[in-house]
C-alpha cells in the first residue's frame, strides 16, 4: 500500500475518470484499470480516484502470519489482459470492437493485438517501439486527459475547436498538437568493397 501511494502519475487523471464517467451527448463510458503490477499498489495509488471493482491488477496470495507473497492467483499481462478485457465485455455487454484500450508497455501488446483485431480502438502513451507499430494512435503528454484527443478526433470525428472548447470547459488547454507520424530512421556508411581476386 505505501509503495502505491509514492507512484507517479500522469496529471488529470481525476478529471478524466470524472469526463468519462459523466458521459458525452449520446456515450457512456465504462473505465477500467488492467495492470500486470500488483493489484494493492495501483489500488493505493489510484485511491479516491478509481473505485476498486474496476482496478484489474495481479492477485497475490499472502501468508496471514508472515505477510509474505504464497502464490500468484492471477497475472493479467500479456494474453492475462486479454481474459481481463473478454470477462469485462461479457459483464458490462460492450461488444469487443467498443472497447478503446490505452497501454505503454511490453505487457499491452497482446492486448493491443486483441483490440485491433476486434475493431477496436488502441492508443500507445509512450514511445515503446512495439505498441506505436501496433497500436491505431500514440500520444506522448504528461496529461492523462490527452488520451481523449484522439478519441474525440478519430473515433468521433469532432473537430479541432470543439475538443479545444472541450478541454477548456474541463479547465485544460490545448497548447500543442502535431498530428504526426514518425519514422525512425538510421542510416551508416556502406561496408567498403572488397576487391575481386
Amino acid at each position: 500500500m505505501e509503495v502505491g501511494k509514492r507512484v507517479r502519475r500522469k496529471e488529470a487523471i481525476p478529471a478524466l475518470v470524472r469526463f468519462l464517467q459523466q458521459g458525452l451527448d449520446n456515450c457512456r463510458f465504462s473505465f477500467c484499470v488492467i495492470s500486470a503490477a500488483p493489484r494493492e499498489i495501483v489500488v493505493s495509488a489510484l485511491a479516491r480516484i478509481v473505485a476498486q471493482d474496476s482496478i484489474h491488477g495481479t492477485e497475490l496470495d499472502f501468508d496471514s502470519l508472515s505477510g509474505e507473497v504464497r502464490a500468484i492467483k492471477r497475472v493479467p499481462a500479456g494474453y492475462g489482459k486479454v481474459a481481463v478485457i473478454e470477462e469485462l465485455g461479457k459483464r458490462l455487454g460492450i461488444a469487443a470492437d467498443r472497447f478503446i484500450y490505452v497501454g505503454d508497455g511490453g505487457s499491452d501488446v497482446h492486448i493491443m493485438l486483441h483490440v485491433n483485431n476486434h475493431d477496436g480502438f488502441t492508443i500507445a502513451v509512450s514511445e515503446n517501439r512495439q505498441l506505436a507499430r501496433i497500436a491505431r494512435s500514440t500520444v506522448l503528454s504528461d496529461n492523462a486527459f490527452s488520451i481523449m484527443v484522439p478519441v474525440l478526433d478519430q473515433i468521433l470525428d469532432w473537430r479541432t475547436g470543439s475538443i479545444r472548447e472541450l478541454l477548456e470547459r474541463h479547465g485544460l488547454t490545448l497548447q500543442g498538437w502535431e498530428k504526426a507520424r514518425t519514422d525512425r530512421v538510421q542510416i551508416g556508411a556502406a561496408p567498403a568493397a572488397v576487391p575481386a581476386t
